[in-house]
């Protein structure tokens, strides 16, 4: 397990993403758990390399355009990049930096692992090499100092009645998607278990404002709920720190990971699905039979939700470790040169 002592804030290091949220909360918690303060670089390319990323990668200097971030040297000890279009950047530092860089690629690259020092890939993609770290579900920033830090900025929620539900809600996605009719249908579920059950609510960017209003709205009345309306502080973290359950819709594998990081009881609340199987499925189906998590059951008035316990996984603490390794054979072998 990785040592959160080792001194590493000496080490340099860039994030590279697109800039989406989700991709790079990942990174980022790979930098928290290694102690590092990262430069976070937005990576934009011309019209070839953004359609034809990652297949496309000839000429890389030229791939990037005149309002993306600069990749110039002096080069980071490491670059942790996510997402399709980082890719060209990361294997151009790579290239020009002639190695000394570590570069490190979070998700499925859809191209070759080799190309990196080295993949963390969740368990639900099916890319798969000797320098590749499978992960149970996806990285994030999830930590109990995190945790402990936002019980102690949202006090108030002390207020509220136990025990408390978090309740997270996605949206519209390439497997899934939200309407009118489901948020109905979410309202009324979340409505039953106010009964016995302080909630607190919270939705994503990717839930359209209509579905949001639908299920404020028939809440509106209930004093044991508190649904953010995307102003101050966002509460997120503090809703995980004082759940004693969390619910999650079924879009986000985001979202539920870091929810079974609490080692908390997390139930999947099921959304429509654009296809009959898709590949998310695969990671439900993992965390259901790890004992990670639950689907939602009918909720019944006054019938409390089943709680259980399992050790939370660590993955983002043993991408870190991992990366450690990594360093150390390069200056074992920088040295031995």
């Amino acid at each position: 397990m990785y040592d959160r002592k080792k001194n590493t804030k000496s080490l340099s290091c860039w994030v590279i993403t697109e800039g989406m949220a989700g991709t790079e909360n990942q990174c980022l918690g790979v930098c928290d758990a290694l102690n590092i303060t990262p430069t976070i670089k937005h990576v934009k390319l011309r019209f070839l390399w953004r359609y034809l990323s990652p297949y496309f990668r000839i000429f890389k200097k030229y791939a990037f355009t005149g309002d993306s971030d600069s990749f110039t040297p002096p080069f980071p000890d490491i670059v942790i990049a996510s997402g399709r279009k980082s890719i060209i950047a990361a294997l151009y530092i790579k290239e020009a930096s002639k190695g000394k860089t570590t570069i490190i690629q979070i998700q499925d690259p859809r191209c070759n692992p080799k190309l990196f020092d080295l993949v963390a890939i969740p368990a639900h993609d099916p890319t798969r090499g000797k320098n590749i770290i499978v992960t149970t579900a996806a990285l994030h920033r999830v930590t109990k100092e995190i945790l402990e830090k936002a019980k102690t900025d949202f006090i108030d929620f002390t207020k509220f009645p136990n025990p408390k539900i978090a309740v997270l809600i996605g949206g519209n996605s390439k497997s899934h998607q939200i309407n009118e009719d489901i948020s109905k249908e979410i309202a009324k579920k979340l409505k039953k278990l106010s009964h016995n059950y302080s909630l607190f609510i919270t939705a994503s960017r990717r839930t359209p404002e209509n579905c949001q209003n639908i299920i404020k709205n028939y809440l509106n009345d209930q004093e044991n709920i508190f649904f953010w309306n995307g102003e101050g502080k966002n509460p997120y973290f503090a809703f995980l720190a004082y759940a004693d359950i969390i619910i999650v819709t079924e879009d986000s594998v985001s979202m539920t990971s870091e929810a079974i990081s609490t080692g908390k009881s997390v139930y999947i609340m099921e959304l429509e699905k654009k296809k009959v199987k898709n590949r998310i499925d695969k990671f439900h189906d993992l965390l259901q039979n790890l004992g990670y998590t639950k689907k939602l059951p009918n909720i019944i008035d006054n019938h409390p939700l089943k709680t259980w316990k399992y050790k939370a996984p660590h993955d983002t603490l043993l991408v870190a470790d991992e990366i450690i390794k990594i360093i150390k054979i390069k200056k074992r072998e920088a040295n031995n040169d």
